[in-house]
């Protein structure tokens, strides 16, 4: 099956960002196989859609987020201990596979009608995890936590790394979710864990490693205190700080640490909105990139940043790199894009798949209709998308050329479905708070 989108406003989001107008491309199975300007080639039984100008682009890529926590959103915002005081016990209480299922269903669906179409995810119970990516039809990296910290899917060690290889063994070889171990942090599997991390890591090259990393002042005050180093050091003393590792957060990290890093080659995902939202800081993301780390924009999970589109962390990412540096010119609108598309594939390892709009490239693309009254007029694309465009502007999505979105309508997920197991959970949720709030 070929499909021709036609009369677009072209981002192919490639090396120098340009704009195509009257720009087409044709998708024949899976696959880009051509784009251009102008008239669109006829050919015969394809599908045409003239898209009216709006804007065609890759679709975008969220390398860190916690997918299942939907169902916590909202949960306890204004309460100084909420972690303590109703997120861990209600985790260790609620967080089953049934559950992980219905949080990250309503996820997918989420992410969908916003535009995402890759996510890398670090969970618990991580198989029901990949196997809704599977059924959204989306592109994931799923990954299974390890901590030491009586996660609600593992009581050891040992039964994190079993559930590791579960995961990997039931995704090997599929074309959209891949497996992957997620370490939670420095300070909840400190260096034994992180090295034995390492060393399973050279045996399985081919699967990712995500870890949150640098991200709070009591993980540098632990890492200070039980090893006399900064995060990324003790990472760095456990072997783990080496090629490809996804390191979420990154928020306080010195010019030795950027050095580090970036000779370590470790990418980096960016989470401006959940990061503000606690108060933690200012990420030094224009030195990272110019240090040639790849960095990528996330949402968090949607209890930290409450939503799971790149569209509202779009202005948080460059408007907080323009107040560090006093000026309007760090972070331009097109590199924001630029880290939303193929720079958030690269941080994922999968920049020669997906991430712009080329032939030979995986067919994962999305519309945005620009008819809205807050997105006109347009002079510069680049800063439209990142200052006015929302989730509601995505019109349709492909994955792997396969529509999971069509004018707005998602065959991939059944809405129902998930907002009512998902408002059935939250009432559960709610009793459960009510009584931790009436015990004091």
């Amino acid at each position: 099956m070929t499909t021709l989108l036609a009369n677009a406003t072209l981002l192919p989001c490639t090396a120098d960002m340009p704009v195509v107008e009257a720009g087409w491309i044709q998708v024949d199975g899976e696959t880009i196989t051509a784009t251009g300007s102008g008239e669109a080639p006829k050919i015969e039984g394809a599908e045409v859609v003239d898209v009216g100008g709006d804007i065609v682009m890759p679709g975008m890529v969220n390398p860190h987020c916690h997918m299942a926590m939907t169902l916590f959103r909202g949960l306890g915002e204004d309460v100084d201990d909420r972690l303590y005081r109703y997120v861990l016990p209600m985790e260790r209480k609620f967080v089953t596979p049934q559950m992980v299922r219905t949080g990250t269903r309503l996820a997918a669906l989420e992410l969908i009608e916003a535009g995402v179409t890759t996510v890398a995810d670090m969970y618990y119970f991580e198989a029901e995890v990949g196997r809704v990516v599977d059924e959204a039809g989306i592109r994931g990296v799923v990954g299974q936590t390890i901590a030491d910290f009586d996660p609600p899917d593992h009581k050891s060690i040992d039964e994190g790394f079993a559930l590791t290889e579960a995961l990997v063994a039931e995704f090997a070889g599929h074309k959209r979710v891949t497996a992957s171990i997620a370490p939670h942090a420095p300070y909840s599997t400190d260096i034994a864990v992180m090295n034995r991390v390492a060393r399973w890591a050279d045996d399985h090259p081919d699967v990712p490693v995500q870890i949150h990393l640098a991200e709070m002042d009591s993980e540098m005050e632990w890492c200070a205190k039980t090893h006399g180093l900064r995060p990324v050091e003790v990472v760095e003393k456990a072997g783990l700080l080496r090629k490809g590792l996804i390191c979420a957060h990154c928020l306080h990290v010195s010019e030795s640490d950027i050095e580090k890093m970036a000779h370590a080659g470790v990418c980096v995902a960016h989470n401006a909105r959940s990061n503000a939202k606690a108060g933690r800081g200012i990420a030094p993301v224009e030195a990272m990139r110019a240090a040639g780390i790849p960095v990528g924009i996330a949402t968090d999970g949607p209890m930290s940043g409450n939503t799971l589109d790149l569209f509202s962390q779009f202005a948080p990412v460059t408007m907080f790199q323009k107040l560090a540096g006093h000026s309007r010119k760090p972070m331009p609108a097109r590199e924001v894009i630029r880290m939303a598309t193929i720079e958030g594939a690269r941080v994922l390892g999968m920049d020669a798949a997906i991430g712009s709009l080329e032939p030979g490239k995986q067919a994962d693309l999305i519309r945005i209709d620009v008819s809205a009254a807050r997105m006109q007029p347009i002079y510069d694309i680049y800063a439209t998308l990142v200052f006015c465009a929302m989730p509601v502007d995505v019109r349709d999505v492909m994955v792997a050329g396969k529509w999971l979105m069509r004018g707005r309508e998602v065959k991939t997920v059944e809405r129902r479905r998930a907002m009512r197991d998902a408002l059935q959970i939250a009432r559960e949720f709610k009793a459960e708070m009510a009584r931790i709030d009436a015990a004091g």
